[in-house]
């Protein structure tokens, strides 16, 4: 397997919550044998099929789940393409964010990086080589992908990882509290977490899309944890550019058509996002940004109704 050998040691079964044997490439519950996980070219699948979207079988047979399987595999030219084409998009705080999270972990700490099989916008400090072990979960595979797991039901033992990253991933599950009650659960006692959760941002990633928080929303989601800093990430620039790209897709239901307003709405509005680093931490940035995060340490002691009032810092018009 991909994973390491502690971290393997380590998984429980997202069903029976109890450890894993391994029987050739399928890992089986020692509780109950009939809870039996394949492992996909190294990858365990380990999905609670009745608390998930998905299925085992989505990834024995390697069916697109969130991610296009085959997109992943771009052309020169499309990649070349990419990397010239304007994005109008930009997050401001991540790359910092993500500094200073690896100022804070001891080195060899765990990071499990949920909706990891792709490397994030400014996460590469956590990937440097031989300073933390990152271990990428999702439903879907990739690069980064080393377990393919619900964070409904994430299979680890209580206490288990030093430091959870969530990021862009919260809009994309059924029910986001669980999910925070379980990074909350397999937390070492002075654990980090580190979330990115959209604001302003249209309908992504197709049927996949649920939810979207304000700045004391997301907060209270957070509610069992200590913040160390949080606030907008991406700003109202970005939020407007997208609602302009999206504006413009609404007259259309054909594909080449949209990607031809794709591309004039970018080239129209992609000099919005430099706005965002004049206004980022602007009162009214914390009611308009396209998007926020938090950085906060797991605690004993859960955040106050009152306080969480007293923390809004947007601005004061109704």
């Amino acid at each position: 397997m991909k994973l390491s050998k502690e971290i393997q040691e380590k998984l429980i079964c997202p069903s029976s919550k109890s450890k894993l044997i391994r029987k050739g490439e399928k890992l089986e519950s020692i509780s109950d044998p009939k809870f039996s996980y394949p492992i996909v070219e190294g990858i365990p699948v380990l999905i609670n099929e009745a608390n998930s979207l998905f299925c085992i079988d989505d990834f024995v047979n390697k069916i697109n789940t969130t991610i296009d399987l085959q997109d992943l595999d771009k052309t020169p030219i499309k990649k070349f393409l990419l990397k010239i084409f304007p994005r109008i998009g930009v997050n401001i705080k991540a790359k910092k964010n993500y500094k200073k999270i690896a100022s804070i972990l001891p080195k060899d700490s765990k990071i499990l990086v949920i909706g990891g099989s792709l490397i994030g916008s400014g996460m590469e400090e956590i990937y440097l080589e031989g300073k933390f072990e990152v271990i990428g979960s999702d439903v879907s595979f990739g690069k980064g992908t080393g377990l393919i797991s619900d964070a409904h039901d994430i299979p680890f033992q209580d206490g288990t990882i030093d430091c959870v990253v969530v990021q862009a991933v919260l809009e994309h599950v059924l029910n986001p509290s669980r999910c925070v009650s379980e990074i909350y659960r397999v937390l070492s006692p002075a654990g980090l977490v580190y979330a990115e959760t959209p604001f302003i941002q249209q309908v992504h990633m197709k049927m996949y899309d649920f939810t979207r928080f304000t700045h004391l929303g997301h907060r209270w989601l957070f509610k069992d944890f200590e913040e160390i800093s949080s606030g907008p990430c991406c700003g109202p620039g970005m939020a407007l550019a997208w609602s302009f790209v999206y504006f413009l897709r609404s007259f259309t239901s054909s594909n080449i058509i949209r990607r031809i307003l794709d591309i004039c709405s970018h080239l129209m509005t992609f000099y919005l996002k430099y706005f965002d680093y004049y206004l980022i931490d602007k009162p009214g940035s914390y009611d308009a940004a396209s998007g926020y995060y938090f950085l906060g340490k797991k605690s004993q002691k859960a955040l106050d109704p009152k306080e969480l009032i007293e923390l809004f810092k947007g601005s004061n018009f109704h």
